[in-house]
């Protein structure tokens, strides 16, 4: 089982953005530390306007990727074998 919480490091500490529900105490983990950087749009061809009009369009689905109920397709392959 892979599950993916995002967090950040300090004072020798990781700290989690939310308490992972399906995961039981003393789990073993792996961390593995981002460079903060930000995209370069323009390398792949999108300039500050368009990005900012796809922000505007996608907004809509955030408060549903968001959601709960959207965790299933954090691992969507594992739980579509099941069925």
């Amino acid at each position: 089982m892979l599950t993916t919480i995002q967090g950040v490091y300090r004072s020798g500490r990781i700290e989690l953005a939310e308490a992972p529900g399906n995961v039981h105490e003393a789990t073993p983990v792996i961390v593995t530390f981002l460079v903060p950087a930000s995209m370069n749009l323009r390398a792949r061809g999108i300039d500050e306007t368009q990005a900012a009009d796809l922000r505007a369009r996608l907004a809509t689905f955030a408060e549903d990727w968001d959601s709960p109920e959207m965790d299933i397709y954090d691992d969507y392959d594992t739980a579509k074998a099941r069925l």
